[in-house]
């Protein structure tokens, strides 16, 4: 595996950086330690960077040897952490109870720090890289709040890349695909009010209960009914809360939470409206009343064709032809760096990091407690990064 010598050589330091942002997670727009730590060592370098845009986060602009290509690559590392207890047993666990790494952005972080040095070293190639130190990526439309704030606006970005550590793929693989490679995410919430009263006497009560199952029943059609076989959604209900923990009262109320996912963002405006009709008609035709809100997280992550050839020419250079899957299997997870790519072409990648051991917390999946931060892919992150700059932006033809 060609990975950069430099790359190599920075792991140890990134290493050190990774394992002191895990230790110290701060969650979405309060990543006030992640934020420091970059600001220092970008300072350290020399390299000059943009503060307090989204809050948090941080732009920091490189220029190559030449800039006269006028063109300019966006890089893009997530900072924000979780609110989840870490059960991960590691020395460099959390030491914030409740608050833990458990999507990786830690090492994300890391890598596009040392990149940055490598970049700021070398700076091989023709143009300008402008950094992208991401606030609230998890719940909290950073990447839309650093688009609102000027990012295209200030910067001169021809496209945009980025990478997630993947623990289902194996360490040394680099997945990606055109088009969507991660769903739309959309949360639910809904409220059905009937009439309460004793269970013995179902016949003076409209039971919420009763009504909010048959939604939740009737909510299943959408997706076997209404949409396309072809089309991918997730419609899933994830709470039902109703009741006082009495065993003989029928309650007012009920409330059901969920999330919708797609990979077409005209089937998801589809699914939604469907889903609304039902939730108001099955519950009028009980004799309740229903409301409903759908909260909006982010669109599909749609990669560019000229993105994935890019990233693709790239990621054979660190791994090999043989290692690098142009049709890896999309997530439906979301991600908002598909806010990103809804205005600029681009790529996001997976970065393999599992490992021949099943007990390992590099195999954990994402959020889960136990998960850890491979630290040996920092020098594939950086090294690919940092050949995606070298290609697209040639110092000479």
């Amino acid at each position: 595996m060609p990975v950069l010598n430099r790359a190599a050589d920075l792991k140890d330091e990134a290493t050190v950086w990774r394992r002191e942002l895990h230790q110290n997670p701060q969650t979405k727009y309060e990543e006030e330690f992640a934020s420091a730590l970059v600001a220092q060592k970008l300072t350290e370098w020399g390299i000059p960077f943009k503060k307090g845009i989204a809050k948090t986060g941080i732009v920091a602009t490189i220029t190559g040897q030449k800039n006269d290509s006028g063109k300019g690559l966006g890089l893009r590392a997530d900072m924000d952490a979780l609110d989840i207890l870490e059960k991960s047993g590691q020395p460099h666990a959390s030491k914030t109870p409740g608050k833990m790494h458990a999507c990786g952005h830690d090492g994300h972080t890391a890598t596009l720090l040392a990149t940055a040095k490598y970049l700021s070293e070398t700076k091989n190639f023709n143009g300008q890289v402008h950094l992208v130190f991401q606030p609230a990526e998890e719940g909290g439309n950073g990447a839309d709040k650093m688009i609102e704030e000027g990012l295209f606006r200030d910067y001169k970005i021809d496209y945009m890349f980025g990478l997630h550590n993947w623990p289902g793929q194996p360490m040394g693989k680099i997945g990606m695909r055109t088009g969507p490679i991660m769903a739309s995410v959309d949360e639910f919430n809904i409220t059905v009010k009937g009439v309460g009263g004793h269970a013995a006497m179902p016949h003076q009560t409209i039971d919420p209960i009763v009504v909010t199952s048959q939604i939740v029943s009737a909510l299943q059609s959408v997706v076997a009914r209404n949409v396309d076989p072809i089309d991918t959604v997730v419609l899933s209900v994830t709470n039902f809360h109703a009741g006082s923990g009495a065993f003989n009262i029928i309650p007012d109320e009920a409330k059901l939470i969920g999330t919708v996912r797609t990979f077409n963002n005209d089937t998801r405006d589809k699914v939604i409206a469907r889903m609304k009709a039902i939730i108001s008609g099955v519950a009028a035709a009980m004799g309740a009343q229903a409301e409903h809100e759908f909260i909006f997280h982010n669109y599909a992550t749609i990669n560019s064709a000229d993105g994935i050839e890019i990233a693709a020419k790239a990621a054979a250079v660190v791994v090999g032809d043989n290692n690098v899957d142009l049709d890896t299997p999309p997530s439906m997870g979301g991600e908002d760096f598909s806010a990103y790519l809804r205005q600029k072409p681009g790529a996001f990648v997976f970065i393999g990091q599992g490992v021949n051991d099943s007990t390992s917390p590099h195999n954990k999946g994402l959020h889960h407690p136990g998960y850890d931060f491979n630290d040996d892919i920092i020098p594939i992150g950086v090294s690919y990064f940092a050949t995606l700059v070298e290609q697209a932006l040639p110092l000479s033809k």
